[in-house]
């Protein structure tokens, strides 16, 4: 798998040290970033620790939070929100606001405070519950530190990339900002988007959909039925490098989840008003709306929404009949009536409205998202599959 392909390029750079920075990259050397743990105060953690090539680049660690958040790398500060894929993130715009459709458009992270991938990379470093550095001057320290890094660093940037001139209020250091380029040079590469599912073996004429799975694939794309492509299509129907979401924003009436407030590190009351802690975002009727994810490799990255609440992807396809279906009422995974709405006043209710479902075409729906898995990860899907039927 990749995680080992990049630690061998490691090794094998920095046995070379300066004279293997003449052929690197802009990309490879963002892998290798996004490998290296040197950029976490004790340096345990990398980009890598909460996004996991091997398990669709999310954070399947077992820790105390049970998957709903991330640990950080001092081995006890939690986040408050489920780490996002990121895998196919590079489809995501900027992060704007788009006049004709009204609508917040693209960006990274839950809220889109990070206009690019590039601009993300800057964050986890400097963020105290995650990789917990003080400030980008001590990142751009240890890249000056190692000389594969110096070298590469000054050879795709400049000569002037580790300049120690006075910097404008607010702005980035311009070997931290070239430390965000790498990874988003990389993130941008085909090892994150591989476009090669059972879904898009089936556009190219090299797979057979099954019946349950072919009925999915009409349910998602019928605007008649449950209304998935509203927020889950970017493009017409079955069309090549789909990534399954428009990147705008809604409040779907996710809950809260009350295993993830036991922990302890939030108070008890915490609501997460999500686009509206965006800095740039203060109009209230956008509170409780979060970023639409990708539903690629949706059925090998649970748990589910903002806050990993949901733990089954066919919950999350119960949870959206629900609205429209009365006979819906109780949350299978707990046995009792779905909790109210985190943020109720905002709830897009019209992009809610669907016909009801039988059995049959929720199972129909959840096997057409299962063909949205990437090639590599199928052995994690059957290995899903074959536990569920122990």
């Amino acid at each position: 798998m990749i995680k080992n392909f990049a630690f061998l390029v490691a090794v094998s750079l920095i046995s070379s040290q300066v004279e293997a920075a003449e052929g690197l990259t802009e990309a490879q050397l963002g892998q290798v970033l996004f490998f290296d743990p040197v950029f976490s105060v004790n340096g345990t953690m990398s980009c890598a620790t909460c996004h996991e090539p091997d398990q669709g680049f999310t954070d399947h660690r077992l820790t105390r939070a049970n998957g709903f958040v991330s640990l950080g790398d001092d081995g006890h500060a939690l986040g408050s929100r489920n780490t996002p894929m990121a895998a196919y993130a590079s489809t995501s715009p900027d992060f704007h606001f788009d006049e004709a459709l009204k609508e917040y458009v693209g960006g990274q992270f839950w809220d889109g405070r990070a206009n690019s991938l590039a601009d993300q990379a800057l964050g986890p470093p400097l963020n105290p519950v995650e990789m917990g550095l003080s400030n980008e001057e001590q990142v751009v320290k240890k890249l000056q530190q190692n000389p594969l890094y110096h070298a590469t660093f000054t050879r795709l940037y400049g000569a002037n990339v580790f300049t120690n001139q006075p910097l404008k209020e607010g702005a980035v250091a311009p070997a931290y900002a070239a430390f965000g380029k790498a990874l988003q040079a990389f993130e941008s590469t085909a090892a994150f988007s591989s476009y090669d599912s059972k879904y898009d073996r089936f556009l190219k004429g090299e797979y057979q959909l099954t019946v349950l799975e072919d009925l999915g694939r009409t349910l998602f794309f019928s605007n008649n039925n449950v209304n998935c492509n509203s927020c889950h299509r970017l493009k017409t129907e079955d069309s090549e490098k789909e990534p399954f979401t428009n990147h705008q924003y809604r409040n779907i009436g996710v809950p809260s989840n009350p295993n993830l407030l036991a922990l302890g590190h939030l108070k008890a009351d915490f609501i997460d008003h999500g686009l509206l802690e965006n800095p740039a975002v203060t109009d209230p009727k956008y509170d409780g709306k979060f970023k639409n994810p990708s539903l690629r490799n949706v059925a090998v990255t649970a748990p589910y929404m903002h806050n990993g609440v949901f733990k089954n992807l066919r919950t999350v396809v119960e949870f959206y009949d629900h609205y429209n279906n009365p006979k819906r009422s109780i949350n299978p995974e707990t046995g009792k009536p779905w909790r109210t709405p985190e943020v109720p006043g905002t709830v897009d209710k019209e992009d809610l409205k669907a016909h009801a479902l039988s059995e049959r075409k929720i199972d129909a729906l959840v096997a057409f998202m299962k063909t949205l898995t990437d090639k590599r990860y199928e052995p994690l899907l059957k290995a899903q599959e074959q536990a569920a039927a122990k």
